[in-house]
């Protein structure tokens, strides 16, 4: 019987849920959810001074937002501080750790001399190998017995073979002087615990899987599979920060995208299938393979972020998007659609979702169906409303009362309207436009007819003729 594939995603509740790390979830979710196995989420909060129930919460949100469930419920890090202490004492218990009463005087002392003579600074304790019955009666720190010999290979499923000599590594400390362990051995054991087949993050925590490497050999337990993913780059090739614009997943969902825009860009973001570009989930969940990630860092590019939103919300079924329309006016404070609003937003989903790239853009191509009578033009649609353009409205308007209402029908009694008065329809185009949406530009006159039907069409003529000398 084949292994279940156990992936998961631990974020530290610092702050926000940054885009890589949304990245790294992403890559976690796509490679459980496509074999079947399990995505579980894990919140680092050791740190106490730092993490912040609000920021757990951050992280929940940006990864419901982003479509990322994860199996079982969350696990607090913290938690499981005991443990993690247990694991501690068995690895003294075994003799792969060992009890240092080092002050960080004598700590810093030893440094210091190396730095003198030359020497690799890395702490030698003079108790690794000492009698227990020389234990003095003082603090002391717990710490595991580093292989002083040979090599590490981290076998990275992105990185390659990658392979740090022993002698680089340090008696790692698993439990201070006040019993607390620290994130490394808690890691370690937390993986462990809970299945974790891969470990799927950040080359930031490449050198850490040696060290961690170190808890599972002692302990005898099987070393998952690694892939460290390069980090995200901006335009400029450095790495990510503020200066290229929003961190935030919460940014980008405030901002409108997506998700399923922000999802695919993501995926790409790194990860390539050949040529393709635009992708559903569910063909990202079948492709998607450790083996099509890159060792160089990703570069983010708005513009393809834009591009791939715009064909997301193109092809993107209609009651879907309003769903997620209306998530995204909750998310920015705004009013939510009326039932009415919505119904002819359904309507005319068809015109409105063409070339819209985010939230932002649709509602504004919608702003036809969102205004209210009486239409107030802005200035350059209202010069298209002159003494002669309401009186030709006004003559139009009783046509329309009889017209069936469809869009054959429709160009037919516009195009023979402008005929019998000596013109084009495009000239009757821009009094049109105002009348109905109070915009120079706006979907085809057409398609706001359909959507805003019979007697809105005709009210707001109605209303611009009304004003005629």
């Amino acid at each position: 019987m084949s292994q279940t594939i156990v992936t998961r995603f631990a974020p530290s509740p610092t702050g926000f849920l940054h885009i890589g790390g949304a990245r790294t979830a992403l890559f976690n979710w796509l490679y459980a959810r496509g074999r079947g196995g399990k995505f579980l989420l894990r919140i680092e909060d050791t740190d106490r001074a730092r993490s912040t129930p609000e920021a757990t919460q951050a992280i929940l949100d940006g990864m419901a937002w982003l479509g990322l469930d994860h199996d079982g419920d969350a696990i607090s890090q913290y938690a499981r501080a005991d443990r993690h202490r247990e694991v501690a004492l068995e690895l003294l218990d075994k003799g792969a750790a060992y009890k240092c009463f080092a002050t960080q005087d004598e700590i810093e002392a030893f440094r210091e001399a190396a730095r003198a003579e030359n020497r690799s600074t890395l702490f030698q304790s003079p108790w690794r190998d000492a009698d227990p019955s020389s234990h003095p009666d003082a603090p002391y720190v717990i710490r595991i017995k580093a292989p002083r010999d040979g090599a590490t290979v981290i076998r990275d499923e992105v990185q390659s073979d990658v392979t740090i000599r022993n002698d680089q590594l340090d008696d790692m400390v698993l439990l201070r002087s006040d019993g607390n362990p620290v994130y490394m051995l808690a890691v370690a054991v937390d993986d462990h615990d809970m299945g974790v087949t891969h470990v799927i993050r950040g080359d930031d925590h490449l050198n850490n899987a040696a060290r961690q490497m170190m808890i599972y050999t002692a302990m005898g337990w099987p070393v998952p599979v690694y892939a460290h993913i390069p980090l995200i780059h901006g335009p400029d090739g450095k790495k990510l920060s503020k200066r290229h614009g929003a961190l935030g997943v919460d940014e980008y969902r405030r901002m409108g995208y997506p998700a399923a825009g922000m999802r695919n860009y993501l995926a790409r973001l790194g990860w390539s299938h050949g040529d393709d570009e635009f992708f559903t989930d569910a063909q990202a969940q079948e492709w998607f393979d450790l083996s099509g990630i890159g060792k160089s860092p990703a570069r983010f590019d708005v513009k393809k972020l834009e591009s791939l939103c715009g064909q997301h919300i193109a092809t993107s079924d209609d009651a879907a998007l309003l769903h997620e329309l209306q998530d995204y006016l909750s998310a920015t404070g705004q009013p939510s659609l009326t039932d009415a609003i919505v119904s002819r937003m359904q309507a005319g989903m068809y015109c409105l979702k063409e070339r819209a790239k985010t939230f932002p853009e649709l509602l504004d191509k919608a702003e036809f169906i969102l205004a209210e009578r009486p239409i107030s033009p802005e200035p350059k649609a209202a010069a298209q409303l002159d003494d002669v353009s309401r009186r030709i409205l006004k003559e139009l308007t009783p046509h329309l009362q009889t017209a069936t209402w469809t869009r054959d029908d429709l160009e037919t009694l516009a195009k023979h309207f402008a005929e019998s008065h000596n013109t084009t329809f495009g000239k009757l185009a821009g009094p049109l436009r105002a009348a109905l949406a109070g915009r120079s530009a706006t979907p085809s006159v057409f398609d706001m007819m359909l959507v805003l039907g019979r007697d809105e069409t005709i009210a707001r003529l109605s209303d611009a003729a009304a004003e005629a000398g």
